[in-house]
Parts: C-alpha cells; structure tokens; sequence
C-alpha cells in the first residue's frame, strides 16, 4: 500500500463554532466517502484555517467524527490580501492502493474556486 496526500477546502458562512464543525465534519466526510477510506486508513491530518476563524479548532470536528487516535494538527492559513475568508484548508496522509491521479481532492461549495484543477 502507498502512502498518499488527499486536498481538500471549505468556505464556512460565519465564524461559529457548531457551524465549523458541521462544515468541517462533511468536507471529511466527504474526503473518506470519495475516495473509499476507513478512519484506519488515515495516517495524519493537517488543518488550516484563515486569519478570521476563531471559534473552534476544526480538528475538534474529526474527533468529533470518530477520529481519535489520527494525529491532527492546526495551523493558521497566509493571511494573504484579496484571499478568500474563513476558509478551512484539509491536508490529509493516507494509506492507499489508488494512484495518484484516483485520489479525490475536495473543495466544498465556494472553496471549489481554489483549485479548479483539482477539484472534483
């Protein structure tokens, strides 16, 4: 089996905490369902959320799905001028028979405009 990197985003309507961890919850969802995952396939997880997200660590949300022994970690995203706000940013470490060109990159709604070339 092949360690691989699945990309994923998505753009939370406020700064809530129950609101990021519904989104966040199904951009993970979203990530393990597309690309045929268990929580046991999960190597670690990397979050990123912009500047002007304070309520909540989205990786309270993967615990929150059953995800509880995956190392996670968060970081704030660039703070770049013009970038998209309260974005939630998803790097996540799995092992896999895909290839690379099978994995499933997912950007939710709005976040869908980062990576058109990716996103599917």
């Amino acid at each position: 089996m092949a360690v691989r990197a699945v990309r994923g985003a998505v753009q939370l309507e406020r700064d809530e905490a129950g609101h990021m961890d519904e989104q966040v919850g199904a951009l993970l969802t979203a990530i393990l369902e597309r690309n045929a995952l268990s929580t046991d396939d999960l190597i670690s997880i990397w979050f990123t959320a912009t500047a002007d997200l304070h309520s909540d660590f989205p990786a309270a949300a993967a615990r929150k799905l059953g995800i509880v022994d995956v190392p996670l970690i968060c970081a704030q995203e660039l703070d770049i001028e013009g970038a998209m706000p309260r974005v939630v940013r998803v790097l996540a470490h799995i092992e896999s028979d895909r290839s690379r060109a099978d994995i499933a990159h997912v950007y939710l709604g709005a976040a869908a405009a980062l990576r058109k070339d990716i996103a599917q």
